[in-house]
């Protein structure tokens, strides 16, 4: 931990309301020691394996300098993902370039890096707002650590028709990077966004904080797609606060990393809120994934629906442990909770822990997990027609997914995603 300290946070520059912040969260990480798999949010993780010892910092110097920000630019994701309002190119998690349509930018709409235009004090009140309420040492060195960050801050009754784009690209040997995005959206608003991490296969640590704040009645989209190369750490934390009749729509799609961990967290704070929770993940070699979820319904009448889907081959393993907290204002609520597991070689393993805890007596409340095989009837119904033993399972893994691609918030991007899985299930084959 020698180089995550005070100076080293110092160091980073920007704004003095950022630096001050950096420094007051660096004494926090200096006070904090490591979490370890004897804590249940960390059971059944590999985090005992992180030395951040041998890791540092991505150094001032070596961040991008932001240059003309305004270029445009984003390379094949973004072609992929369509046509977009705006979009955010985060290197190391600095944003290295911003773009968004003249229409929203008269708006008000605003995208573009913290460090530079979060100048006001109701940016500045929300960065941290939503996951103060959920400690967590490495929301807490994120804090310290991320040099900037995206923000997407869409005004009230602004209609944003197409998706907002953030790319994250972290690389370097022995090296950390603190990507950080702000979405907030105002009464009656209405945003897709769509963020995208990715790294070479570099020895390197990512710590991800997400933050979405969505105002009453409005309507956000989100999706997080993860293809970290192979020897890379993603530690990710996404949290959202719902208003009043809010709706909140969150998939996360995780293919890449070495160990890639997400916790992915709803509060549902007033009436009428709703939140859908997606995601789809798949894991071969000696990859883990590893998800802890939270659906919290503070206020009545509010509802939350979670489905998870994973496979996992080779050697690979993924855990996933969700809660649904019901408290005791939260009358009329409902909620639901799916995690459904394939595990497609003997020396892979999935881990499926739900739990529920309820204080409201007026509830609908329900939550299910699977963890298996492939089907036997199924891969046999397939084969007695002829179709080989691989390309059947293959068949079988697409379809054990497909409820979930239906459901991802952005259409555009499914098929390069089957792609994505097709492409891992022939390479890790081993069946």
């Amino acid at each position: 931990m020698q180089h995550f300290n005070v100076d080293a946070a110092r160091s980073l520059g920007g704004p003095q309301w950022l630096v001050d912040r950096r420094v007051a969260a660096a004494e926090v990480v200096g006070a904090s020691t490591m979490p370890t798999a004897a804590e249940e949010i960390w059971r059944y993780s590999r985090i005992g394996e992180l030395d951040l010892g041998r890791y540092r910092p991505v150094p001032v110097e070596e961040l991008n300098a932001p240059g003309d920000e305004r270029a445009p630019g984003g390379g094949p994701w973004a072609l992929e993902a369509g046509k977009h309002s705006g979009m955010l190119v985060v290197r190391d998690g600095r944003v290295v370039r911003h773009e968004l349509s003249p229409e929203l930018e008269a708006k008000g709409v605003r995208v573009c890096d913290i460090a530079t235009c979060g100048v006001d004090e109701d940016v500045q009140g929300a960065l941290g707002s939503v996951v103060r309420d959920s400690p967590d040492f490495f929301t807490d060195l994120n804090d310290a650590f991320a040099p900037g960050g995206a923000l997407i801050w869409i005004p009230d009754g602004v209609v944003v028709e197409d998706p907002i784009v953030v790319l994250h690209w972290c690389e370097g040997d022995g090296e950390a990077s603190f990507p950080r995005t702000l979405v907030r959206a105002g009464r009656n608003s209405d945003v897709t966004v769509l963020e995208r991490f990715g790294s070479p296969s570099s020895d390197h640590v990512v710590d991800a904080v997400t933050e979405i704040i969505v105002g009453d009645n409005a309507h956000v989209r989100y999706l997080s797609v993860q293809e970290h190369g192979s020897r890379t750490w993603h530690i990710g934390m996404q949290r959202a606060h719902l208003g009043r009749d809010a709706h909140l729509k969150t998939a996360a799609v995780a293919l890449g990393g070495d160990y890639a961990r997400l916790r992915a967290e709803s509060r549902l704070d007033e009436q009428g809120a709703e939140s859908e929770m997606v995601a789809v993940y798949f894991g071969d070699h000696k990859q883990m994934l590893d998800f802890r979820t939270l659906q919290d319904h503070v206020a009545p009448r509010t509802r939350s629906d979670l489905l998870f889907k994973g496979a996992v081959e080779n050697e690979a393993a993924s855990v996933y442990s969700g809660m649904i907290r019901l408290r005791e204002a939260a009358q009329k609520a409902e909620a639901y909770q799916t995690n459904r597991n394939l595990v497609l070689d003997h020396g892979a393993s999935a881990e499926s822990i739900p739990n529920l805890e309820i204080f409201a007596n007026d509830v609908k409340c329900s939550h299910g997990s699977t963890v298996g095989p492939i089907d036997d009837e199924q891969r046999y119904y397939l084969e007695s027609r002829g179709v080989p033993p691989h390309d059947a399972e293959r068949l079988i893994v697409l379809g054990f997914f497909d409820d979930v691609f239906s459901r991802l918030p952005h259409g555009g991007l499914v098929d390069r995603l089957r792609s994505t899985v097709i492409d891992k299930f022939d390479h890790g084959a081993s069946r």
